[in-house]
């Protein structure tokens, strides 16, 4: 598969960000799934050229995260959270029951391209569960039913925001925000809201600060 014209080019602009080269891999692997959907072969084999690794290397790296697909996905990737607590409060609900709606498994894409489904273990939000992700932005306090509606939605090409952010987007143009490239949506975010700050307000209430750091 060849890739597309000009990606050299921008992996060499990443690179210049950091100060160790080998430091880029990670954004490098997402610029690769903006552009081919996955972390192809041929993008791999490229990064570790341009970076001076061994492709077994770059391999290494991009086998560990599982933000970095090794098949092509849908146009939105949809993550349901089953970690226990996200589990226990509907996640393992809303995994069976979009499994059964979209016939379709973990790691699995519907038939038209759209939609591709993951387990995810933990999404660090917890204040807010059971939570999705649709292409990274966070669909909070789901319910079986409105998670087969955002889905359905997505699915059809309808604008769908996210809880917390822009916008839900393709998978791809999200990766290319995920490699470091500006994307015009930097106020686009929601801020920290009531039950995200409830723990800090109980510490401040009980007179808790975090130690401070040891020197020397």
């Amino acid at each position: 598969m060849a890739l597309p014209d000009g990606i050299r080019q921008e992996l060499t602009e990443i690179v210049a960000r950091y100060p160790q080269p080998r430091s880029a891999l990670l954004p490098m692997l997402h610029l690769v799934q903006s552009a081919e959907g996955y972390v192809t072969p041929e993008g791999l084999a490229l990064c570790a050229e341009v970076l001076g690794l061994s492709t077994a290397e770059a391999a290494a790296v991009s086998s560990f995260y599982t933000m970095y697909q090794r098949h092509p996905v849908g146009e939105v990737l949809v993550g349901v959270c089953i970690n226990p607590l996200c589990g226990i409060l509907g996640g393992d609900a809303i995994w069976a029951a979009l499994s059964e709606h979209l016939g379709i498994g973990a790691g699995e894409t519907t038939a038209d391209g759209r939609i591709s489904l993951e387990r995810i273990e933990c999404q660090a939000a917890c204040s807010h569960a059971p939570v999705m992700t649709a292409n990274w932005e966070f669909l909070d306090n789901m319910t079986v039913e409105s998670a087969k509606d955002v889905v359905d939605r997505l699915r059809s090409g309808q604008q769908v925001h996210s809880s917390r952010g822009p916008v839900i987007r393709s998978f791809r143009d999200t990766e290319r925000t995920m490699a470091g490239f500006e994307d015009g949506l930097a106020d686009e975010g929601g801020g920290s809201d009531d039950l995200m700050l409830a723990g800090l307000r109980r510490a401040n209430e009980l007179g808790q600060s975090a130690p401070e750091p040891k020197r020397g």
